[in-house]
């Protein structure tokens, strides 16, 4: 169960925006850059403040990659796993991070919330790998 705050903060960004659907993306991306990811319950909460069925907020937030229902560090380190990269060895840079870092492919957040590893498809510097 969240707490209070977390309704307050939404109500204040559904205020800003407006009760209608077309306020989903915008104050779903602003709760998340308050706290770094989408609480599910607080994700309901707003789908049903603006008039949005809870299943289309839902599948918004999945479909986007940028929206993540598990907390974030404060620091995302996105490591490139796209072909090029792959071929140069960026899983040894991964692993370097993980290591270094404490973590595993179960854990992808250090304990003090600072960083957040993450392997994504590409980063669009395909040449540079």
């Amino acid at each position: 169960m969240l707490d209070q705050s977390y309704y307050q903060k939404a109500d204040e960004i559904i205020a800003f925006y407006g009760k209608k659907p077309s306020s989903l993306i915008p104050v779903m991306q602003d709760i998340q850059g308050v706290y770094r990811y989408l609480p599910g319950e607080l994700l309901t909460y707003i789908a049903k403040e603006i008039g949005v069925k809870e299943a289309k907020a839902y599948s918004v937030a999945t479909f986007y990659e940028n929206f993540s229902f598990e907390q974030k560090g404060k620091y995302v380190i996105k490591v490139c796993d796209g072909t090029a990269c792959h071929v140069r060895k960026s899983a040894a840079i991964l692993d370097a991070f993980m290591k270094e870092l404490g973590l595993s492919d179960k854990k992808h957040t250090t304990d003090d919330m600072l960083f957040t590893v993450e392997t994504v498809s590409c980063l669009g510097a395909c040449g540079l790998a």
